[in-house]
């Protein structure tokens, strides 16, 4: 959804809240995107026993 015009605020109200709903992951950025795709690339690569998954708040406490 690239924003344009007035109701564009709506579609992307409309996506966000529907992709919640229906547990859909939702990235909003490319950068974002990009990430998403070395993750699952990776994790596809080595297999679920050898990548460690971390919530932000996980390493959020460890920066500090």
């Amino acid at each position: 959804n690239t924003p344009s015009g007035k109701d564009s605020q709506f579609d992307d109200s409309y996506i966000r809240k529907n992709a919640i709903k229906h547990k859909v992951p939702y990235i909003t950025t490319m950068a974002a995107a990009i990430a998403s795709v070395k993750g699952i690339a990776a994790y596809k690569e080595n297999g679920e026993k050898e990548i460690r998954l971390k919530s932000l708040q996980e390493y959020h406490k460890d920066i500090d």
